[in-house]
């Protein structure tokens, strides 16, 4: 049986739908915490670019933005719920070159450089004990969590904490050369004293000092105004004068040390009696 031709209206024509391919692989959300892991990476590496050069203020900063971003990226990470296994690892390996290899080589080249033939032994101990702190933490992701009174607290001193410790001279450095203190320049950048001080962090690294995370943290109704204002004050001062700032921030956090062990043995007693 014939069947009827069919029809067509006027001045329409055929069109073959093409379907779009769909690309396999991860969103973009999930690649922009590596993305600013890698950054941070870039900006280490650049900051023993610029020590190599004699450019100190620039080497300072850049490792301070490595600081900044690692910072932001786990923070961005669990935000966007791209938290992942390849990320952890890179961001360690991403921290012991920003914060170990990066700041022990500045304080080489600015301070012992010429002084000794054991002058590198300080800068080779602080590189080792970060690697070691960064694989203790990534072998604690598998054990069993802590306890609820120590979620807030890192065990022993952080990658950029310790970095910013060691820093510490090299930031008095620039604030007395800014200043015109030509004996405290001096006596900052005795080697000595740059050795004492990466020896000393390179302790607290693998220590098992309780450091407060401030991941957790809570703070006192009454103690709010004052952290804001207090804030405000660090931000105007960092803007007026960095090194000034930043020489503050890590004496500021060295003091804060045997706070946060007396904050952490208060709270296991409590947790103890309950």
């Amino acid at each position: 049986m014939d069947q009827p031709p069919k029809t067509r209206l006027p001045g329409m024509r055929r069109r073959r739908l093409r379907r779009r391919p769909r690309y396999k692989g991860p969103s973009f959300n999930r690649i922009m915490p590596n993305l600013l892991t890698l950054l941070g990476l870039c900006a280490g590496i650049t900051s023993i670019r610029y020590a190599l050069d004699a450019r100190w203020q620039n080497a300072a900063v850049a490792v301070v933005v490595a600081g900044v971003i690692d910072g932001l990226d786990g923070r961005l990470a669990r935000l966007l719920k791209a938290t992942s296994r390849f990320g952890a690892e890179f961001d360690s390996l991403s921290d012991f070159c920003s914060f170990g290899v990066a700041p022990s080589l500045i304080m080489y080249i600015w301070a012992l450089h010429g002084t000794s033939r054991f002058a590198f032994m300080p800068c080779l101990m602080f590189a080792v004990c970060m690697a070691l702190r960064l694989a203790r933490f990534n072998a604690s992701l598998e054990t069993s969590p802590k306890p609820a009174f120590a979620q807030s607290f890192f065990t022993g001193v952080p990658a950029p904490a310790g970095a910013g410790i060691v820093l510490l001279p090299l930031f008095l450095w620039l604030e007395a050369e800014e200043q015109g203190w030509v004996r405290m320049a001096n006596a900052a950048q005795y080697p000595i004293f740059v050795a004492i001080m990466l020896v000393g962090t390179s302790i607290l690294l693998v220590s098992t000092l309780p450091v407060w995370s401030f991941k957790n943290f809570k703070v006192p109704a009454e103690y709010v105004l004052p952290l804001l204002l207090g804030t405000g004050f660090f931000a105007a001062l960092l803007v007026a004068d960095p090194w000034l700032a930043l020489a503050a921030a890590g004496l500021i956090y060295g003091l804060m040390l045997p706070f946060s062990v007396r904050s952490f043995r208060r709270l296991r007693a409590e947790a103890e009696e309950e």
